[in-house]
């Protein structure tokens, strides 16, 4: 992602950061945590993204986020 501008390298951190939390969150309340519960592995998700893939990867090839879990 060499020589790509700020607002497109934020946008592909923001939806890597949405997507983490959403299937954390989402594996979490499948597993049985409380809402409190999955929220707190949601945030750890994006805490341990590899921030130098998502700068590696070409933004067009990063999928935009789907809508959160129905039960947020």
């Amino acid at each position: 992602m060499n020589g790509t501008d700020p607002l497109t390298l934020a946008g592909a951190v923001r939806n890597a950061c949405v997507l983490a939390a959403l299937d954390a969150y989402e594996n979490a309340q499948i597993s049985g945590l409380c809402q409190e519960g999955a929220w707190e592995v949601a945030i750890d998700a994006m805490r341990m993204l590899d921030l130098r893939k998502i700068v590696e990867t070409s933004p067009e090839r990063s999928p935009p986020p789907r809508h959160g879990p129905a039960s947020a």
